[in-house]
């Protein structure tokens, strides 16, 4: 029996929260063309930690980017993939795994560390976030954000 799909309309940017991270009201770019969300980071350490264990340090959101604080984490969830980039080109990643607070509904979700300060926006959500969840109507935006702010 297929799983029933439920969809949300979600526009091509939106204002997200990530509660997990104490990280709230973060535009992003909604990209079908992605499999993998993306997440802005910097200065990504593997290191090993006081119990012998890796664990991967990794700063969010330098200030150089949209006025954001610069936030600095650990995690011994994490791993590392091959993940193509628009040009083609396999690049190797750390991937992590957080919750999203969209639409006043909270998806698990992975993310892969990059460098987006280039970028308009610090996040991207992917298809592997959208699939089952989302219809994207590129017409719209900042539907969830509107959403909470009425809810406010």
């Amino acid at each position: 029996m297929k799983k029933k799909k439920i969809h949300k309309v979600i526009g091509r940017r939106d204002i997200i929260d990530l509660p997990e991270l104490e990280i709230f009201d973060i535009p992003c770019k909604i990209d079908t063309g992605a499999y993998t969300s993306a997440i802005h980071c910097r200065e990504i350490q593997l290191y090993t930690d006081q119990e012998g264990a890796q664990a991967l340090s990794f700063r969010l959101l330098d200030p150089s980017h949209n006025a954001y604080n610069d936030l600095t984490f650990s995690t011994k969830k994490f791993r590392r993939a091959a993940i193509k980039s628009s040009f083609g080109e396999v690049i190797y990643r750390y991937i992590i795994v957080t919750r999203i607070q969209i639409f006043g509904e909270s998806y698990k979700t992975e993310f892969s560390l990059a460098d987006r300060k280039s970028m308009r926006y610090p996040l991207l959500l992917g298809r592997k976030l959208l699939k089952n969840n989302f219809l994207v109507d590129v017409d719209k935006s900042n539907l969830s954000f509107k959403n909470k702010r009425r809810s406010s």
